[in-house]
């Protein structure tokens, strides 16, 4: 383990109000060798001058430490996730593409991992290089190895490292081909969520090590993979009911409703249903999840300013080849009209995920697990042994 990094008098009088507010979330204290590392790794180290905070309205708006000391400092200490990068559409709109992850989560992910003393792990997507920094100090940097895909961000990284007193490796690379010449590694963590496992994970990864991953689906970012890897190159875990991550970029959809689905002429099929679009897409993370395994390539968007309906629920896939809509009148709340065109019936499918979900007793995230083979071929199951 590092030596202890002194924190600045102002991380120093705050750092406790954030271990606070870590063991609420976690609903248990902070480990000690975490706590430690914590302390090793002073967040406000890993942050830009400039932070985005949420504006209440949906966006972002900037906050500079030299401007905006005390609501700059209260947020490099809340344990809340914080944007530190935005990327440019083609479209000219600018959306957030790096993040400082809420601690609370990255504390979940390592107690995941299971670390123990002389494990070497190899990180997915350095970002600020505080993940890295928590590892650094529980491990000793010459045992941590990260990996991240911008350039800028990891320059930076490697500045935040060195002034928190950590060197790991860190390397520009594409994260999903891992870091070959570092394996095997006896744990691998990634700080983006995917879609599908990398198979390069799998290959660098010792047998009986573990993978913890944020999972992704079109229709939900929401979970956390916990996988173990097998003597024959495949690996099997849980799902935990945790965890929000920005997508890795080569699995990242560039699809759009107006651009890419929708075509003038198009004439849907017209039915109706008893299920709400708020049961599948609403705020109740247990469906939702159990949708997004189903059909992970289908993704949705709630309307509220078309003239054709008071509320409507968009759906469309991942090839932009099928969509539906489901329109709530303002009304009536016992069937909703649906319209559904292309070779798929988007609602169909996930009406029928939604019923099996509801047959299989409503279960929880923490009920599905997921076996990944050596390609990568992913199949998910229910309780998972």
């Amino acid at each position: 383990m590092t030596a202890h990094t002194a924190l600045s008098p102002p991380a120093n009088s705050r750092n406790d109000g954030l271990a606070a507010e870590i063991t609420k979330a976690l609903g248990h204290p902070v480990p000690a060798e975490w706590q430690q590392a914590l302390h090793a790794a002073p967040r406000h180290l890993f942050l830009p001058q400039v932070l985005w905070l949420r504006d209440g309205n949906g966006g972002y708006a900037p906050c500079d430490r030299g401007s905006d000391p005390e609501r700059w400092w209260a947020a490099a200490y809340s344990d809340a996730p914080l944007v530190v990068q935005f990327t440019e559409e083609e479209d000219g709109y600018q959306v957030p593409s790096s993040s400082a992850s809420a601690p609370s989560t990255m504390i979940r992910m390592l107690e995941q991992a299971e670390l123990g003393d002389g494990m070497r792990v190899l990180e997915i997507g350095a970002g600020t290089g505080f993940h890295a920094a928590l590892l650094s100090a529980r491990l000793g940097s010459e045992r941590v190895v990260s990996v991240e895909i911008d350039s800028e961000l990891t320059a930076q990284a490697r500045t935040n490292l060195a002034a928190a007193g950590h060197a790991p490796t860190v390397r520009c690379a594409d994260g999903a081909q891992g870091w070959a010449a570092g394996s095997p590694y006896d744990r691998i963590i990634s700080t983006c969520a995917v879609r599908a496992v990398p198979p390069a994970w799998l290959e660098q990864t010792r047998p009986g090590g573990r993978l913890v991953i944020p999972w992704n689906t079109a229709w939900v970012g929401y979970g956390t993979l916990t996988l173990t890897r097998h003597p024959d190159g495949s690996a099997s875990g849980p799902f935990a009911p945790f965890g929000s991550y920005m997508v890795m970029r080569g699995q990242r959809s560039g699809i759009e409703l107006g651009r890419d689905v929708l075509r003038a002429g198009q004439v849907p099929q017209v039915s109706h249903t008893t299920i709400s679009p708020w049961a599948v897409a609403g705020n109740d993370l247990d469906a939702l999840f159990a949708v997004g395994l189903a059909v992970p390539d289908v993704w949705h968007s709630w309307d509220t300013e078309t003239n054709a309906a008071h509320t409507r629920l968009w759906l469309a896939d991942d090839d932009a080849t099928s969509w539906a809509t489901v329109d709530y009148d303002g009304h009536q709340t016992d069937t909703f009209r649906v319209s559904q065109h292309g070779p798929r019936r988007l609602w169909d499918e996930v009406e029928a995920a939604h019923r099996s979900w509801e047959a299989a007793g409503r279960p929880s995230v923490d009920r599905y697990g997921l076996t990944v083979a050596p390609d990568g071929t992913a199949t998910a199951s229910l309780n998972l042994p």
